[in-house]
């Protein structure tokens, strides 16, 4: 017989965490890279100085994609866990209270006031911080913040997602290597959009559509600001 586990399992919103940080870090490996290439190639004639500013790119943004999410993630742990602590010491405090507060928050969400006042003394007495923490806090397994998959994940997916405008930079021909630049970069954003979506149970036409326009402005940027500023290198 299927478990609850089982069940929770099959909804997307359970892969919300790795998944968020995957698509940011792809799409920021794809565009930043692709945007770095296009804008050195647009102001230079030889492939040596586009693939070296890939490469530093591409090493510089999966290590800062990385730290910049483990960084940012664990904030949020801190918090979730100043806040645990509180309602440690609240429920030390003021039992009585607390259990107020928890009917009042099942009422709110649509239970009659015995019912909401039995509910909150039944998960009080199985599991009182547990209850308060799900809550009134809204901290749960799905949305708890978990700095070391953000950042292998992120770094990961940056890493996959740039190495895509370097292997068009060692096999396109130098003369044509800006459209390929372009044609390549929008089709892997077609192919990000349709798996994330896919991962994610949303529209795919929805999520290509964003992820292409933005990732086409930034190309596009990156290359004016290339030819305004362009030195043969």
């Amino acid at each position: 017989m299927p478990t609850l586990e089982n069940y929770l399992n099959v909804h997307y919103i359970r892969r919300s965490n790795w998944l968020r940080a995957a698509v940011l870090g792809a799409n920021d490996g794809i565009i930043s890279i692709a945007s770095l290439a296009i804008g050195v190639a647009s102001a230079g004639t030889t492939r040596e100085p586009i693939l070296l500013a890939t490469l530093a790119g591409l090493v510089a943004g999966a290590l800062s994609m990385a730290a910049g999410e483990y960084v940012s993630v664990s904030s949020q742990t801190d918090i979730e866990k100043a806040d645990i602590e509180r309602e440690k010491e609240e429920l030390a405090n003021n039992p009585l209270e607390e259990q107020a507060i928890l009917a009042a928050i099942y009422e709110q969400r649509g239970l009659s006031k015995s019912t909401a006042q039995q509910v909150a003394l039944e998960l009080t007495k199985a599991d009182a911080l547990g209850t308060h923490i799900r809550d009134e806090l809204g901290i749960n397994e799905i949305s708890q913040a978990k700095p070391i998959q953000a950042a292998l994940a992120s770094g990961a997916a940056f890493t996959v997602g740039g190495l895509l405008p370097l292997v068009v930079i060692l096999l396109a021909p130098l003369s044509t290597i800006l459209y390929f630049l372009y044609g390549f970069t929008i089709l892997a954003l077609i192919l990000l959009g349709t798996v994330a979506a896919k991962t994610g149970g949303s529209s795919i036409p929805k999520a290509i559509l964003r992820i292409v326009i933005w990732g086409s402005i930034a190309m596009g940027l990156s290359a004016l600001v290339g030819y305004l500023f362009g030195v043969n290198v």
